[in-house]
């Protein structure tokens, strides 16, 4: 177990690629997580700091010598700083192929409001 969190500790630290979209509903951020099962993602806010991190593991090639690696086992951790205009009660995450997407709602209050012109 003790050489489990040493090999973790040694993980190469990662800061996904992210996309954020502004719509009429809210904000969307795409991730890619490459190798980053669901049970080993954690997404974290406290007050106003929404934190992602998640952990890929590819098996050792004990058997093989590594001849070039662009990609393995590894820690991703990114945050992001959230604004009152976003109802943080509502957030929510899906995760397919590979890819996060968090659904930050915005708050009542940030939503665009279309004013009625009367007649006279």
């Amino acid at each position: 177990m003790t050489q489990d969190i040493a090999k973790q500790d040694t993980l190469p630290r990662f800061n996904p690629d992210s996309d954020i979209l502004e719509r009429e509903d809210g904000f969307h951020i795409f991730m890619d997580l490459p190798g980053v099962a669901k049970e080993d993602l954690v997404i974290d806010l406290k007050e106003n700091e929404l934190e992602i991190s998640g952990k890929a593991t590819y098996e050792d090639h004990e058997t093989a010598k590594d001849v070039h690696m662009e990609f393995g086992s590894g820690t991703y951790v990114r945050r992001f700083t959230i604004s009152d205009a976003v109802d943080a009660e509502k957030i929510k995450a899906t995760m397919k192929n590979g890819v996060l997407e968090l659904y930050l709602p915005k708050a009542e209050k940030a939503k665009p409001k279309k004013i009625e012109i009367l007649a006279q």
